[in-house]
């Protein structure tokens, strides 16, 4: 759709001169010069709105650099090949009226009777400006709106058939708690019949595993389905918090859960986890959230070993002699290594099960005192148990904890990284800060380069046609196509339809491109007809009028292009959607607004010309003539 348009452009005008009586040769050469310039202008113009993408840093620039340079080749190349080849061709192999089938007859009918209509509604349209530009001004300022109303994050969740589980047992918890609670894990996934494989890795810190999903062509419900069936099941396991999650949306993203909403502050780690857990309790009971929790916790139990020094200097036990019996009885430690049957073994000192379970256990342990007797370890030690922070976590050298979880749908992470944003302003006393780690933290960024990225491209777009045009007018009536494209591809995102997201973002992008080829066309047609002497009305509604073919030409060529992108299925097919839909949306409404917006906004912002025509410039026939000749 991209490298055809040029090629339309110079064709379609080559076929009005052949129609009009000029020699097939005589009609290439006159029309690709007459269109030289606007192809000229949408060719630079298409590459300089890929140019800032293919030199921005971040995840944006790591994704696309690659497919805005190619796309900007292939766009300089198809502009090349439309002024040179298509000429060319359309010399040899396009025929006059007379020569034409049955087919192309009709179809020029019927593009002469939409010329007739187009032009009368445009006509209409010009004689009540007034209206037309209230429609234009209520469509700019309906665009903050949309964006405030269009659900974001940062890519949609795709189809990758695997889902992944992190389980956080407590801190008192050791292998044989923790295999007894991911045994019923295995239960779990046993009853879901769409899953195909699975694994898991106990530890004592850290458990996780994954399962995989037969191919999806061979279930009826989507990984997201599976995925929220999976997680309710897992709340049922009382004794650790289990937690799904999908693929990563991004390659190269963090992985881990989407929502990782940090709070900060110079206070205690015990402030800290109150303001946490407040915020936490706000979230559930939102029901924006599957689920949500805090990495900070203060349920890792400690004990503190006492010495009464002065009766184990009077018995004669050392400290060392105390941190030995210790060790030795209560410790991992290992000590050496023994082979048996061609495998190797950890020798490891430890006292019984039954013997470490307990504080009463001390009483059964024993030194020896300087003259040879026993004592036990309790007459010369006592035990202090507290409750201490489960991890002591910082973010940006300030004491923090994490809010992790997984947004409910059909809202979005944009939703809940709000919610908690202004939950933590309202619970939090001053002093606390918010921050963002992994995919929430890479959703941020991109967001924030998104303005900075679409406003460089408007703003090389316009340098482009301030240079092609010699004026720094004209590029301001070219452009008001683009809130007008803009408005089109935000409606189906505003409706719910998609998200705006990395994808939808560069589908954005490539709109400003693509929607302002047809305001380069009427804009620099009109402008000629000024120059040799025409009104401004009349030049801008013949402008159009003999315009509008290439235009509706390349719209559906650009839309056709575009279309396998909306019915694709499987892996990728969210990302892909989000592209097309915005493409195509942008393009099929963009295209009918700028039909009649632009050719008003040019009336006051073109200043007439001197009358008289420009030697080299050809006059285009009167609109009688083009109803007439079927163009």
């Amino acid at each position: 759709g991209l490298v055809v348009d040029d090629a339309i452009v110079v064709v379609e005008n080559v076929h009005r001169h052949i129609e009009e009586g000029a020699s097939p040769m005589t009609a290439a050469l006159e029309g690709a010069r007459e269109v030289a310039l606007p192809v000229i202008a949408m060719t630079l113009t298409l590459a300089a709105v890929y140019a800032p993408i293919a030199f921005i840093g971040g995840l944006t620039g790591a994704l696309f650099s690659e497919f805005a340079l190619t796309l900007a080749g292939a766009v300089l190349v198809s502009g090349v090949v439309a002024l040179t080849l298509s000429p060319m061709m359309a010399s040899r192999f396009l025929q006059s009226h007379g020569e034409q089938g049955r087919f192309a007859n009709w179809l020029d009918a019927r593009f002469s009777a939409l010329n007739r209509v187009y032009g009368g509604l445009l006509s209409h349209s010009l004689n009540h400006r007034g209206a037309v530009f209230l429609f234009g001004a209520g469509i700019l300022l309906s665009l903050p709106a949309l964006f405030l109303v269009s659900q974001k994050e940062l890519a949609p969740e795709e189809d990758t058939g695997a889902i992944y589980i992190v389980g956080a047992a407590p801190s008192y918890a050791n292998l044989d708690y923790i295999n007894e609670f991911l045994g019923q894990v295995v239960d779990i996934w046993r009853d879901i019949p769409e899953i195909y494989s699975s694994w898991q890795v106990a530890q004592p810190d850290n458990n996780f595993g994954a399962v995989t999903l037969v191919p999806w062509e061979q279930r009826s419900r989507t990984q997201q389905e599976i995925q929220q069936e999976l997680q309710g099941k897992l709340r049922g396991i009382a004794g650790m918090d289990m937690f799904s999650f999908g693929t990563p949306p991004l390659p190269g993203s963090d992985a881990g859960l989407p929502v990782s909403f940090v709070v900060a502050s110079t206070a205690d780690y015990d402030r800290v986890e109150q303001v946490g857990e407040a915020l936490v309790q706000a979230a559930r009971e939102s029901g924006l959230f599957i689920f949500i929790n805090q990495t900070l916790d203060f349920n890792r139990p400690e004990i503190s070993v006492d010495i009464d020094r002065e009766l184990a200097a009077r018995l004669g036990i050392s400290m060392q002699d105390i941190a030995n019996t210790l060790a030795m009885m209560l410790g991992e430690s290992e000590i050496n290594r023994f082979t048996r049957d061609g495998r190797s073994y950890k020798v490891i000192p430890q006292a019984g099960r039954d013997f470490r379970l307990t504080q009463g256990e001390l009483e059964k342990y024993y030194l020896r005192t300087a003259n040879g007797g026993l004592v036990p370890l309790s007459s010369v030690i006592s035990l202090d148990v507290r409750v201490e922070p489960n991890v002591l976590s910082q973010y940006q050298q300030l004491n923090s904890t994490t809010l992790q979880g997984m947004v409910m749908p059909p809202n979005t992470l944009s939703d809940g990284l709000t919610f908690l944003e202004g939950k933590l302003q309202e619970l939090a006393p001053r002093g606390f800060r918010a921050g963002y780690t992994g995919t929430s933290r890479r959703y941020r960024q991109e967001s924030a380069a998104f303005p900075v990225l679409f406003g460089l491209s408007l703003t090389l777009i316009f340098l482009v046609l301030a240079a092609q045009f010699n004026s720094f007018r004209d590029p301001l009536v070219v452009l008001v196509a683009v809130p007008l494209s803009v408005f089109g591809a935000l409606l189906p995102i505003a409706m719910g339809a998609m998200t705006l997201n990395i994808y939808t973002q560069i589908g954005l992008l490539t709109l400003i491109g693509l929607i302002a080829k047809h305001g380069i066309l009427i804009v620099e047609f009109a402008n000629q007809l000024v120059l040799q002497g025409r009104d401004r009305r009349e030049a801008v509604l013949q402008a159009a009028t003999l315009r509008l073919r290439p235009i509706l030409m390349t719209t559906f060529a650009t839309v056709l292009g575009v279309f396998p992108l909306l019915i694709a299925s499987g892996p990728g097919a969210n990302a892909r959607f989000s592209i097309g839909l915005t493409i195509t949306a942008g393009m099929l409404i963009g295209t009918l607004f700028t039909l009649f917006v632009l050719p008003t906004f040019y009336l006051p912002m073109r200043r007439s010309a001197v009358p008289g025509p420009t030697p080299g410039n050809r006059l285009p026939p009167s609109p009688d003539t083009v109803h007439q000749t079927g163009r």
